[in-house]
């Protein structure tokens, strides 16, 4: 199955560093690729958000090339890992164990594949830890997942646990609505970024993203 799954990502998508992070190579699907003007039926994937690199994902893995004191010799966890970026980018700073995890498989496949093409290694699962003490880690990462309102609860509620017990939490976010004025009171940005012209195409009009820590 597994076998399966990467050989159709990789048949459906292309090498991209036309990115925030461009010394870090990732499968995408990009407007190179027949799929991005496809019709819904026609996409052999169901959601595949691992195929894009969304803009809290480049400003997480942005932030820590350029700070690798932040994640070297840490125990480094990605939720919601996508593509893999952050994990590949805490990996490539010389964290002492990453682990991408995502729930969907194809996500955990794929950030496989981008770790093998920048000569990494990592692990992956596709366990659900939100809720979890996360005790092995460290650091945790955690990009784009605003989304929703009432997910957003309910992960930043755990988020604020894991902070209270030491955890250092990671959140890269363009501007999403789940980050309310509410939480962003509990976070001190890090960073900002412009996104280049080829992502703000790829994400539906962000132009900036930023990278936010949890006090």
């Amino acid at each position: 199955m597994l076998r399966q799954i990467s050989s159709t990502i990789m048949k459906h998508t292309v090498v991209s560093q036309r990115h925030l992070t461009p010394e870090i190579k990732l499968r995408l699907i990009t407007p190179a690729c027949p799929l991005w003007t496809a019709k819904e039926e026609e996409v052999p994937f169901k959601d595949p958000f691992w195929a894009f690199y969304w803009p809290g994902g480049q400003a997480t893995a942005r932030y820590i090339m350029d700070n690798e004191k932040l994640v070297k010799d840490r125990n480094i966890l990605d939720i919601g890992c996508g593509c893999g970026a952050g994990a590949i980018a805490a990996a490539k700073m010389g964290a002492k164990r990453v682990l991408a995890n995502d729930v969907d498989s194809y996500a955990t496949t794929a950030t496989q594949i981008n770790a093998e093409l920048n000569n990494i290694e990592l692990e992956t699962n596709t366990k659900n830890l939100i809720g979890t003490n996360c005790y092995e880690f460290d650091t945790i990462l955690i990009g784009d997942m605003f989304y929703n309102d009432e997910f957003a609860r309910e992960l930043f509620k755990w988020l604020l646990e894991l902070r209270s017990n030491g955890k250092t939490i990671l959140i890269g976010d363009p501007g999403r609505h789940g980050l309310t004025e509410q939480r962003r009171r509990h976070i001190d940005l890090l960073a900002k970024y412009k996104l280049p012209p080829e992502s703000c195409i790829e994400n539906h009009g962000f132009t900036e993203t930023s990278l936010w820590v949890i006090k």
